[in-house]
């Protein structure tokens, strides 16, 4: 984004049109600009103000009623920390004692927000022209904060006890990057400076691939609301958890809970037994099986999984755990469309939930080809059992369902 279209707005007559705009309404967004424009407001202006506000409505997702009082740029937004876990990065770096704190590559400005919220004194550093204008727009407030345009490693670090640094995932042009080594600022040369400044915490793309993870780190995957948002690695006073890796998932509401395993954190996934199907059915959260923690899963639950390559835990009684989905098992049977279509219009089902893992069909066709049209609801898996395709028909614990089955672990025929 040219900076050229950030500045109009950081004027008082720009910030005090942003402050008069309605709500967002795509459907009414032309015909507002129209209008504007009809007053003698400059073009630009009114499309940039139209821009922002269209970014706020989706910020506030991340950002809550913060967010009306934020500039952004689309890749900003887009790479932006939520505010509940920019405060959790922050939480990590107080309780370990850094007083100041260099923000690398720190975007629009979010966990600098957090970061000096709590007291801390914090050099944000940005290398995009307009993006670290906005974040300088957004740390106005906070004086603790400093907005330096720079490369992350052009600039004094000189002081500062602490690293945050979330380096970029994606291209100029959009493009996501999958490679450490093509992050910018580069991965290698942030964990180099662990070497002076031993509180380094990095922010990744929840694709993280183990090998590729540190020894000496704690490497901790965070979804929020069923979302895996990040992989983050955390070193020195940063990791009391010691080096491994974890799941740390956090609810709708904000709270959070950890599944931890110590040890080598680039070390082999540990591996579930498999064996039949019973009475519950757990699809595990997306930070655990991206830290490799079905098995440990599974144990606390009694379980093992359904199949060897398949991350669905099973288990003959219900448990309560906040790392799983948990579902019972009504009924199992290989897959064949005319018998699933049979069974579910012999239970007058019309509104079907399907969930898949290690299945090649393709939901939306599958329902178009059932055709259901009774009043009842059901939900079922397809999945893989032995390697071979299998129909899963189950309840969500908690929930009613108008599907009436056994109780006793189901018996394929």
């Amino acid at each position: 984004m040219d900076p050229a279209s950030i500045r109009p707005l950081v004027d008082p007559a720009g910030w005090a049109l942003l402050a008069q705009l309605p709500p967002y309404d795509a459907a009414q967004a032309l015909a507002l600009g129209t209008a504007l424009r009809e007053t003698g407001l400059d073009a630009d202006l009114v499309a940039a103000a139209l821009t922002q506000s269209r970014l706020r409505a989706r910020a506030v997702g991340k950002f809550g009623d913060l967010a009306q009082d934020m500039l952004f740029t689309p890749e900003g937004l887009e790479q932006a920390t939520r505010l509940t876990v920019a405060a959790r990065h922050a939480h990590r770096f107080r309780t370990a004692g850094a007083t100041h704190v260099a923000d690398l590559g720190c975007g629009i400005g979010a966990d600098s927000l957090a970061l000096a919220g709590l007291g801390m004194r914090v050099l944000a550093v940005e290398r995009d022209p307009a993006t670290a204008m906005v974040a300088s727009v957004n740390l106005r407030q906070l004086p603790e904060a400093r907005v330096v345009t720079a490369d992350a490693f052009a600039v004094d670090l000189e002081g500062v006890d602490g690293v945050w640094a979330d380096p970029a995932r994606r291209t100029s042009s959009g493009r996501r990057l999958h490679e450490l080594a093509d992050y910018s600022p580069a991965v290698d040369a942030l964990l180099d400076l662990r070497a002076r400044i031993p509180r380094l915490g990095l922010k990744l793309g929840p694709g993280l691939a183990h090998r590729d993870i540190p020894r000496d780190a704690h490497a901790q995957w965070l979804s929020v609301a069923g979302d895996v948002v990040e992989a983050d690695l955390w070193f020195g006073d940063l990791a009391p958890e010691g080096a491994g890796r974890s799941a740390l998932v956090v609810d709708a509401a904000g709270t959070g809970v950890t599944l931890a395993g110590a040890g080598d954190p680039s070390s082999p996934v540990e591996q579930a037994d498999a064996g039949p199907v019973g009475s519950y059915l757990y699809e595990p959260d997306g930070a655990v099986i991206r830290a490799g923690l079905v098995a440990r899963l599974a144990a606390d639950l009694g379980g093992h999984l359904v199949d060897p390559t398949i991350a669905y835990v099973t288990a003959p009684a219900p448990t309560a755990t906040p790392f799983a989905t948990g579902f019972r098992v009504l009924d199992a049977m290989p897959f064949s469309l005319k018998r699933l279509k049979s069974y579910l219009r012999e239970r007058d089902v019309g509104v079907l939930e399907i969930k898949k893992r290690g299945s090649a069909l393709d939901p939306a066709r599958l329902r178009t080809q059932l055709a259901l049209r009774g009043s009842a609801s059901a939900t079922i898996v397809l999945t893989r059992i032995a390697g071979a395709p299998r129909v899963l028909v189950v309840e969500r614990l908690g929930a009613g369902t108008d599907v009436r089955g056994p109780v006793a672990p189901p018996e394929e025929s």
